[in-house]
């Protein structure tokens, strides 16, 4: 298993279904750092439990996976006021507009299969949870964490591997994206189809709505998208019901400006952030909120865990993603 595939596996402290079969290394993580366990608890699909070695293996690729636009290159220079330029009114006027700019971008070459994808971000909550970790299970890690991550732009052995029904490579999401149908109905009905919903102990079945949101979220992570595909998956994304937009730019992780496109979770007391750039539209980044103050009980009579509403469970920022010709090469 490679470091993305690990990636998506890394979403500890986040809330509803739970994945059994994964519990058990969540549990040992929390012993190890916080010196208790905790109930697994995470999101279906791409929010899922980690292992105890994943958590630490996997950098801040939580922040990698995709941008509108190349971020490598000279980004518009910023309005005095940016909010000034935008319309938060409604998912329609906000996405409409992103959708409108990426739509005039000129789509950069399809990276070659040498080379490798760049990403660099913040994820507040894996660097304490490295930090907070005893020597001794430091030491036994592979790698340490890091805001930087490398991966193969074409990677055939993970595209054979079905373990993770989410995960694809960077060349298949390009290839993907390129090819999703303009229509926004079929649009996500494809993706639906490309990350399906789980069954069984794979999670229970996603409603139609959260199952479009998540899989247009999963997508999103992607670098790199060819503008018009994220034109047209900013426009399907707006017909999603549920799905709103804060009618103000909010902080991300890194202190930035950002866009909050959100969609309440149908079973739990949060809510799914896509944050994106307001400048150039480019992905930003993901938070999860608490909506609903409530409390989490604790094993062996501890006590319980008590989420307040507006608390953020998962706050990732991703600051740079470029295509570059080797790993460890910076842009």
């Amino acid at each position: 298993m490679d470091e993305m595939t690990q990636l998506r596996e890394l979403r500890a402290d986040a809330p509803v279904p739970d994945r059994a079969a994964l519990a058990p290394g969540r549990r040992r993580l929390t012993t190890a750092i916080a010196g208790r366990n905790r109930r697994a608890r995470g999101l279906r699909a791409d929010w899922r439990i980690a292992s105890l070695g994943a958590v630490v293996a996997i950098t801040a690729a939580a922040l990698s996976i995709t941008q509108l636009v190349d971020t490598s290159a000279p980004r518009p220079s910023a309005p005095a006021t940016v909010a000034g330029d935008l319309d938060l009114s409604s998912p329609e006027a906000a996405l409409g507009r992103a959708a409108d700019f990426l739509e005039r971008q000129e789509a950069p070459p399809e990276p070659r299969a040498d080379q490798w994808i760049y990403t660099r971000g913040v994820d507040a909550q894996q660097e304490k949870q490295w930090a907070e970790a005893p020597a001794e299970i430091r030491d036994k890690m592979s790698m340490a964490y890091s805001p930087e991550s490398w991966v193969p732009y074409d990677n055939k052995a993970a595209e054979s591997d079905e373990s993770d029904t989410d995960y694809r490579t960077a060349r298949e999401t390009y290839k993907l994206a390129a090819d999703l149908p303009e229509d926004p109905e079929a649009l996500l009905a494809e993706l639906r189809k490309v990350f399906p919903t789980g069954s069984g102990p794979d999670g229970t079945p996603e409603a139609k709505d959260e199952h479009s949101f998540r899989a247009l979220s999963v997508l999103l992570e992607s670098y790199p998208i060819p503008p018009d595909a994220q034109a047209r998956i900013y426009r399907a994304m707006a017909t999603v019901g549920g799905v709103e937009v804060t009618d103000h730019l909010i902080r991300d992780a890194s202190g930035r400006q950002v866009i909050a496109v959100t969609r309440d979770h149908d079973r739990g007391d949060s809510r799914r952030e896509i944050l994106i750039d307001p400048v150039d539209y480019s992905y930003a980044g993901e938070r999860d909120v608490v909506t609903r103050t409530h409390e989490i009980p604790e094993p062996g009579g501890l006590e319980p865990t008590v989420h307040k509403r507006g608390d953020v469970l998962i706050d990732i920022a991703r600051t740079r993603a470029a295509v570059v010709d080797a790993k460890g090469q910076k842009p």
